[in-house]
């Protein structure tokens, strides 16, 4: 039979090898003394959760069910038919190996959070949320992909996971609800600016083809200078293009408004922290704002889209922010082909604006070109390069203030 070795080559406590990764399940039930490097007493039912916004795929690997993996479908939604779903696949193990086992569920990140997630810890689930990029994927030019294979392959990897396989997998750590409250008010502030600057931007194009260069939406007399325009050609402007500008401005001071209550939720934000106790996550913000050139704009994007979380190191700090360096070594090959980008884009992006708004004043002094090494010029520019290693340099440098007290060097402090 496929997978089985003659009992008297092997010790008496291991009586066969499975040959996949579902034929270990078996092995579980029958040996849980047995002891390794890689764990392999894992008595559990393994489940993974494939989303979509109409149905949830099931997929389940039970004690005492041979290799065969279960597939069932549940309502998009309806936890507690998943629920249901999970106490009959206990009640079937049971009738199988006379046994209760709990029940270990992973799930991909994505559009639905963690809500499903909170809610099954709070059953008292075991729960697992796993990067889908960290998971390891076959390199065929064409290769099948189906709700089901990625069932099954998101199983294999639980299992992997559990049984202590090294680097098999990333899991996310969920954030709490609280920092998942703060998140939007960067976020939105970020967006509204942008829709302010496309505002602006459509304001005076459509200005500019009448020959008006000198409008300035944002002053407050705007729409009183608006009433007063003439067109290069010296004519008045036509009641329709007066209509259509004034539904603009009605926009924008729509957004104005908007930006100025999200402004004034991050003041009431800062004043939180800063009256927070030392060692809390709100207290971060406030050694944010105590360094000289961080403002409440970049202290609010560093504190809610990265540092509020626990690092172990700077490595995995760089990494989160996508800053990590990825080179290309292989035999007499080697080549660094940049960072990663694999990180939290809005946090990288405002850490290379920190990093050019600190190189700024050493860029206007400097005398004499960067000179490329030998090949660089023909890569990528050394300017970027530079910025690139100084956001990382900051960005570790700050971490480690904020969490461990270890001043910058050349720090200024903020006064009171």
């Amino acid at each position: 039979m496929r997978g089985w070795i003659a009992p008297r080559l092997l010790p008496k406590w291991w009586c066969y090898q499975p040959s996949t990764l579902e034929g270990l399940m078996a092995v579980i039930t029958r040996s849980p003394d047995c002891t390794g490097t890689i764990r392999t007493d894992l008595g559990a039912i393994f489940v993974s959760l494939e989303l979509s916004r109409s149905t949830w795929l099931v997929t389940s690997l039970s004690p005492g069910g041979g290799e065969k993996m279960s597939r069932h479908q549940v309502d998009g939604g309806d936890l507690a038919g998943l629920l249901e779903r999970f106490a009959t696949l206990r009640r079937k193990a049971e009738a199988r190996t006379g046994r209760r086992f709990p029940v270990i569920v992973v799930q991909e990140a994505g559009l639905d959070g963690f809500w499903i997630h909170r809610a099954l810890e709070a059953e008292g689930i075991e729960s697992h949320v796993v990067d889908p990029a960290s998971i390891a994927m076959p390199r065929r030019r064409r290769r099948t992909k189906t709700d089901r294979i990625d069932g099954e392959m998101l199983v294999r990897t639980l299992l992997a996971f559990k049984r202590g396989e090294p680097r098999v997998c990333a899991m996310v750590k969920a954030p709490t609800p609280e920092h998942e409250d703060r998140r939007p008010l960067v976020r939105e502030r970020q967006e509204l600016t942008a829709e302010r600057v496309r505002a602006v931007n459509r304001i005076k194009g459509l200005l500019f083809a009448q020959g008006i260069r000198d409008y300035r939406p944002l002053r407050r007399d705007r729409r009183q200078r608006l009433a007063e325009l003439r067109g290069g050609d010296g004519r008045a402007l036509g009641p329709h293009l007066q209509a259509q500008l004034a539904r603009l401005l009605e926009r924008l001071e729509l957004l104005l408004e908007q930006l100025k209550a999200l402004l004034a939720a991050l003041k009431a934000l800062a004043a939180e922290a800063q009256a927070a106790a030392a060692g809390t996550d709100a207290a971060v913000m406030a050694r944010l704002l105590e360094i000289k050139g961080i403002g409440l704009g970049f202290a609010s994007v560093l504190f809610t889209e990265g540092l509020f979380r626990p690092f172990a190191n700077r490595r995995q700090v760089a990494a989160y922010a996508g800053l990590a360096p990825t080179p290309w070594r292989s035999g007499t090959i080697d080549y660094e082909q940049g960072v990663s980008k694999a990180g939290n884009p809005r946090l990288r992006a405002t850490l290379i604006q920190l990093a050019l708004a600190v190189a700024a004043p050493s860029a206007a002094d400097r005398t004499q070109p960067l000179v490329p090494r030998p090949g660089q010029a023909e890569r990528r520019p050394l300017q970027k390069v530079m910025i690139t290693a100084l956001a990382r340099k900051l960005l570790v440098a700050v971490w480690k203030y904020v969490t461990q007290g270890v001043d910058i060097e050349g720090m200024a402090m903020t006064t009171a």
